[in-house]
């Protein structure tokens, strides 16, 4: 049996635009977001699988997507080696118990009018998965409490405007791990975070990581991040995965240009780079736009003809690297 946790293969997610009356009645046709143009990948349990790229690349709407939070298609989409089927309630509901996303913002993704005790254990409530009162608290406290919030019953009756941003996300960690999932969407979750407390909840989410054997795929834009915590990094942009790979390879001896393009910024203990930075030109393009070719190609320093006529394939150089580029 594979120990896969998560297979995704071909995944693909498109928006289409709202047109105003004027460009309905000038016949305009409706313009679509490719946010996830087809990529493919796997998870293994236990695994890191992080997600790099610039704001826009579709990062999060992958995440989303395997979370069954917006409308995908996909040749193929697994956890734990079964088809993802929300359609179908009984599964849906084991599957939300086993999958759970922290999001970005933990003041927007908590409810300002709850409090912190109901916040946390609505999953349980919700899945009925408590029968008494008594064990709501209990396992409520045990929650804050393994997630750095010490002693539990001190923070039950706060509410999330009375509590620091790391407070804030350490709640929203308990409430995502009260009923004990295996994988877990991990969505910038300390980009909003001040940098003193940030070393905390990454030492909170590693923490967890071991204890219970968890999955993440971790959505970040810092790469340097992605390289101390990550088993394996993938770089998207635009919607496609542009190369994929151990992570110390990708920092290492990245090949596509992108890949370059981001390490080449990136700052590494110990090392002082001569001369001035590599800083990647031009803008991404419109995520509207038809792009006949490579999705990098208008930034590309290298490209060639080709490049901008056919797309590139996803090709293995080595075991368990991969990349989309023609002059690789």
């Amino acid at each position: 049996m594979s120990d896969n946790i998560v297979e995704v293969k071909d995944l693909r997610v498109h928006f289409t635009l709202k047109s105003s009356l004027a460009q309905d009645a000038a016949g305009r046709r409706k313009k679509t977001v490719k946010a996830v143009d087809g990529i493919s990948f796997e998870i293994k349990q236990g695994e890191i699988l992080s997600l790099v790229g610039e704001s826009g690349s579709g990062k999060t709407t992958t995440g989303k997507a395997i979370l069954g939070l917006v409308p995908f298609e996909a040749e193929k989409m697994l956890f734990r080696g079964e088809r993802i089927n929300l359609k179908e309630k009984e599964y849906k509901r084991k599957f939300r118990q086993s999958a759970q996303m922290i999001y970005q913002d933990p003041y927007q993704s908590l409810n300002p009018r709850n409090q912190v005790i109901d916040i946390v254990t609505e999953p349980l409530v919700v899945n009925k998965l408590v029968e008494s009162e008594e064990e709501r608290l209990e396992l409520g406290k045990e929650a804050l409490e393994r997630a750095g919030l010490t002693p539990g019953e001190d923070f039950f009756f706060r509410y999330p405007y009375e509590l620091s941003g790391g407070q804030r996300q350490r709640v929203v960690i308990a409430s995502s791990m009260i009923m004990g999932p295996s994988f877990v969407v991990a969505d910038e979750p300390v980009s909003m975070l001040d940098a003193s407390i940030r070393t905390g909840i990454l030492k909170l989410m590693m923490d967890l990581r071991r204890e219970n054997d968890l999955a993440y795929l971790f959505i970040t834009h810092d790469l340097s991040l992605a390289w101390l915590i990550s088993d394996r990094i993938a770089i998207m942009y635009l919607g496609k995965i542009m190369e994929m790979g151990d992570s110390e390879i990708i920092i290492s001896s990245g090949k596509h240009p992108y890949t370059k393009a981001l390490t080449d910024i990136m700052p590494k203990p110990g090392i002082k780079k001569e001369g001035p930075r590599k800083v990647l030109q031009g803008e991404t393009p419109d995520p509207t736009d038809v792009i006949e070719g490579c999705k990098f190609c208008s930034r590309c320093p290298i490209k060639e003809e080709i490049c901008s006529k056919e797309e590139p394939p996803m090709k293995e150089v080595e075991p368990g690297h991969f990349v989309a580029c023609h002059k690789v």
